[in-house]
């Protein structure tokens, strides 16, 4: 039986606002996969055909959330910027795995789409991560 609730108490509604979308999952995914921390370029590199306005937005709201932390580093004449899954943002390493794991075994069943498309960073991270 579905305990009676107003939709904002609802848990999975909470969870959906926070990493829900298209662009979060996967910042999150990439950065879990990279140990914790990736630089913008990286980051965006792999994100593949995400315009730089919408990749800014979507990690400044996962900032905001303290999902990910921003630091930047005086590189000489440029700034280095890296962006970090915070501690809270560990929290989803489990919901993360339970994705990917999800992800693969249903693959086949929804084709190109969960093949990223073409010319998708996804499909370029994914065969990286094989070969390292």
């Amino acid at each position: 039986m579905i305990r009676p609730m107003t939709i904002e108490q609802c848990p999975v509604k909470v969870t959906a606002d926070i990493i829900g979308g298209k662009w979060k999952p996967l910042i999150l995914y990439f950065l879990k996969q990279a140990g914790g921390t990736l630089r913008y370029g990286e980051l965006r590199r792999y994100m593949g055909n995400v315009s730089k306005k919408v990749l800014t937005e979507q990690i400044r709201q996962l900032e905001r959330d303290d999902i990910v932390a921003r630091k930047a580093h005086a590189d000489g004449n440029s700034l280095r910027v890296e962006y970090t899954l915070t501690a809270h943002g560990n929290t989803l390493r489990p919901i993360l795995k339970l994705m990917c794991d999800w992800g693969e075994e249903h693959r086949s069943r929804y084709g190109d789409r969960a093949r990223g498309g073409s010319g998708s960073g996804v499909a370029d991270a994914a065969r990286h991560e094989r070969r390292a």
